[in-house]
């Protein structure tokens, strides 16, 4: 399905994808720099969903839909919320102290840059060898599914019961601190 949607995109756009790569690399280190170095608690959970999402382009790029897909719904989606939730239900006071380190700043983008730039041209002359034949007509996303709730059906469940004793033990602790 998706593999359909991003052929389309890919033919009308014509942007190569190596350029795609480049930029959707930029984004998700770039998003996980700003997530480490921001100090307010919601601006960094929006760079960290600027991560997921530029991961999941770059699995698009690697032909794993599922993968992209279930990172966009359950990184991007879920884990986003869920922090945002967790900012809305604990005292959290936001400090206006704004850090004055241009030298710091452009030195950290004077090196990503450059940590960029030998990356881009380490992956251009590279000589990677010849991938494996992709069959089409092979559906891993529906062997996925019947793995996931055939043979691994009580890891799954438990996993969502041990999310959801978590996020109700975050909810008591977020209570006594009012208290």
């Amino acid at each position: 399905m998706f593999g359909s949607i991003w052929d389309g995109l890919k033919d009308l756009f014509t942007i190569p994808a190596n350029l795609m790569f480049f930029v959707f690399a930029l984004l998700a280190i770039g998003g996980a720099i700003f997530a480490m170095n921001l100090t307010r608690v919601i601006h960094m959970v929006i760079s960290l969903a600027v991560t997921f999402l530029s991961l999941a382009g770059l699995y698009v790029l690697l032909n794993a839909e599922f993968v992209a897909f279930v990172q966009v719904l359950i990184y991007a989606g879920a884990i986003s919320i869920l922090m945002i939730f967790g900012i809305m239900m604990t005292k959290h006071e936001s400090e206006e102290t704004e850090l004055k380190r241009p030298l710091h700043n452009w030195l950290l983008g004077i090196g990503i840059v450059a940590f960029f730039g030998i990356l881009f041209y380490a992956i251009q002359n590279t000589s990677f060898p010849a991938p494996a034949a992709f069959d089409p007509g092979e559906n891993n996303t529906e062997a996925i599914g019947t793995q996931l709730f055939s043979v691994h059906v009580i890891p799954f469940e438990l996993m969502s019961v041990l999310l959801t004793v978590a996020f109700i033990g975050a909810i008591v602790l977020a209570k006594r601190e009012e208290e």
